[in-house]
């Protein structure tokens, strides 16, 4: 069987002006059967177009906060800094994807673009911003489940996990605030934060607030989350 090809949107170091990529999300990817690669830091439409039809699916990954402007509010205090470059580049991209029907899967700023993507609105900073007993921001090391979500039936997730909830690490200031009206919700934190949505209507375009690729050596749940996403880009 033919490996895919899956495109890896690429962090960027602001303070270095270089590109860098998290091990995890590679080998993630390349433990279940793809072939990751690492994609330019472009804005340029047509390159972008090109991108979109040439690679077999995309990994949304973490990354910087989100610009504010782009759902409507402006920047405040706590709210860290945004890539422009990137902003634009998968705004522009997972249009592509919906459109082409390609399986993409998103990880922590993964799922927060795509709900902004979609005309959704994001905490800009959980800790000022909702009252919680969780901790979503946790200290290393990453692989270590910090709490708990709560899986929804009739879900790509539940079909995906088979388990009414996980036990999940967390690794994020912001969050879904407002969930956009085309995105379904297919987990929650016991705080009511959502930590996992699915569009419905494509093959597979799924996305999660916790970070598997920092577990998916250690836990079975995480390592099927990239075994089925490279499945449905095969």
């Amino acid at each position: 069987m033919k490996k895919p090809m899956i495109g890896v949107i690429p962090l960027y170091d602001e303070v270095r002006t270089s590109y860098w990529m998290l091990p995890g999300y590679m080998k993630g990817i390349e433990e279940a059967g793809g072939i990751p690669v690492m994609l330019p830091l472009t804005t340029d439409a047509d390159m972008i177009g090109r991108l979109a039809e040439t690679f077999d699916g995309f990994l949304f990954t973490g990354g910087q906060d989100i610009d504010p402007t782009l759902y409507g509010e402006e920047k405040r205090e706590l709210c860290g800094a945004a890539c422009a470059e990137r902003d634009q580049l998968e705004m522009e991209l997972f249009r592509h994807v919906i459109e082409l029907d390609k399986p993409a899967f998103g990880i922590c700023r993964g799922i927060q673009m795509m709900n902004v993507a979609l005309g959704g609105t994001l905490y800009q900073d959980i800790p000022s911003e909702k009252i919680s007993p969780l901790t979503h921001s946790q200290k290393p090391p990453y692989n270590v489940p910090v709490h708990r979500v709560n899986i929804l039936p009739d879900t790509l997730l539940y079909q995906i996990v088979q388990a009414d909830s996980l036990r999940v690490n967390s690794y994020h200031h912001q969050g879904i605030k407002q969930l956009s009206d085309q995105l379904i919700p297919a987990a929650y934190a016991e705080d009511g934060l959502t930590e996992a949505v699915i569009l419905p209507g494509k093959k597979f375009v799924l996305a999660v607030q916790w970070h598997p690729e920092y577990m998916y050596k250690s836990d079975p749940y995480s390592l099927r989350l990239f075994q089925e996403f490279v499945q449905a880009c095969g």
